[in-house]
């Protein structure tokens, strides 16, 4: 049986410790906002502001792990940030992270708590199994706020389903895939990085579906693990 989500060889070759964490909630109803995701939003903004500083969050390990990562792309992470950090110096700056949707705030601030980088993706909207792979010459990718689709340039890290690429790892999701007024079953991906450990990432998907259940209902589903060493878990 294929593994929902595997690795070529060239990806797994060069980042053999590479990790992601999936897990799945269904019966979830997304709305703007609630008293709920209001509330979480400040609770977690009191605590991330109280635990981590401006001035040296570059050095956090976490941090650190997401840039090398990033370095080792040839992406420069001071222009184009890992997700989790990004949305932790936007905090730390005195500013909120953006209003989307309750079941989007919920995993965003997740992320803000772990810095671990995470995508919520409609369900439906997809068509397993992954495959964590280098972009090729003739791949196009749309991203959320996208206008149009761009041509990628060659040897970036997608994940990609059957049909389209799915996320730019581990920064930017599809447009055509993302969470709406209509989704009903969310998956949720915490992507990993060297250095980066298992629970780290379980604990980050684990946050991200429990503040969906907290503010938009629905059932936790399973939580799994694969390894770019192993090609499935």
């Amino acid at each position: 049986m294929e593994p929902f989500l595997a690795w070529d060889e060239e990806a797994s070759k060069r980042f053999p410790d590479l990790q992601v964490c999936i897990g799945f909630v269904h019966d979830v109803r997304v709305e703007r906002s609630n008293p709920k995701i209001e509330a979480l939003r400040q609770s977690v903004t009191r605590e991330v502001r109280s635990m981590f500083q401006l001035e040296v969050l570059k050095d956090h390990p976490t941090v650190r792990a997401y840039r090398d990562l990033f370095w080792s792309l040839g992406i420069d992470p001071t222009k184009t940030r890992p997700s989790g950090e990004a949305l932790l110096r936007r905090v730390l700056h005195g500013d909120e992270i953006p209003r989307i949707s309750t079941v989007v705030d919920a995993y965003n601030l997740a992320s803000l708590k772990t810095m671990i980088p995470l995508s919520g993706f409609d369900l439906d909207q997809i068509s397993p199994p992954f495959r964590i792979r280098f972009s090729e010459t003739d791949d196009e990718f749309q991203g959320i706020g996208m206008n149009t689709p761009v041509r990628l340039n060659e040897r970036m890290l997608v994940l990609a389903d059957t049909r389209q690429i799915v996320c730019v790892y581990p920064y930017r999701d599809a447009d055509t895939t993302k969470i709406t007024a209509e989704t009903k079953r969310v998956l949720v991906i915490g992507y990993g990085a060297p250095g980066i450990s298992q629970r780290q990432l379980t604990e980050a998907v684990g946050t991200a579906l429990n503040f969906i259940v907290q503010t938009s209902g629905g059932k936790v589903d399973t939580v799994s693990v694969f390894s770019s060493g192993k090609n499935q878990y």
